[in-house]
């Protein structure tokens, strides 16, 4: 199976280049397609792409990272790719995980959540909170146990998650995926990994914590209204 990388970006200046580097360093001889989507930043994150290695698509505008991951598994479905590992460009995802992500022996067809131990790892206390909080939902909505429903590391089937035709192109898109699947039929897995949360005054998150959180809740009502479970 073919896997790709795709690494939706926006500001991530500062960050992104390590992101691709180390991948490039993990991956070793093997190799693999790294596509970082510039979410229309406008500081040197294309640049920065570039020189890492990566290649880069460009949105004229900042979309959202719903947006941004759509366009990542639109592209890599066009240079062959038949699964995709999302990386959030903030450094967060250690490469290491990300690649055993993409190397799991799992059906190709399958649907991978990253699953973190936020206390273990340190994550501020609120997005504790609003994680907690989103995965009350998506638990009760989908009719799965769902343990992490905001990590960005996850491992995409990209034929079958473009299918799913999901609407959100914020944040929501992570969530909404997830119910869409549980409500299609389509396998889940789950697989505890490592982050890594640098000190607060070093951190860049896009993330609102209560904004955010409240559109995926009413993303996912909204979902389940029109989202039959497939019988």
């Amino acid at each position: 199976m073919r896997v790709g990388f795709v690494i939706p970006a926006y500001q991530a200046e500062r960050t992104v280049a390590g992101v691709v580097g180390d991948l490039r360093a993990a991956l070793g001889s093997e190799g693999a397609d790294i596509l970082v989507v510039d979410d229309g930043s406008t500081d040197g994150t294309l640049p920065r792409a570039e020189s890492a290695g990566a290649r880069v698509v460009r949105h004229p505008r900042n979309l959202g990272k719903g947006a941004a991951l759509r366009t990542g598994l639109e592209v890599l479905a066009e240079l062959g790719c038949r699964a995709a590992v999302s990386v959030d460009a903030d450094g967060q995802h250690p490469a290491a995980e990300a690649v055993r992500m993409a190397r799991l022996p799992a059906a190709e067809s399958h649907l991978i959540l990253g699953i973190r131990d936020l206390v273990r790892d340190g994550a501020p206390k609120n997005s504790r909170f609003s994680n907690r909080f989103s995965n009350v939902f998506l638990s009760l909505f989908s009719g799965r146990s769902l343990q992490d429903t905001q990590c960005g590391l996850r491992r995409y089937p990209i034929a079958e998650t473009l299918a799913l035709n999901v609407r959100s192109n914020g944040y929501a898109f992570e969530a909404e995926v997830v119910l869409r699947a549980a409500r299609s039929g389509l396998a889940i897995e789950q697989l505890p990994v490592r982050v890594i949360y640098p000190p607060e005054s070093e951190r860049i998150s896009h993330f609102h914590v209560v904004r955010d959180p409240t559109h995926i809740v009413l993303r996912v009502v909204l979902t389940a209204a029109t989202a039959w479970r497939r019988e």
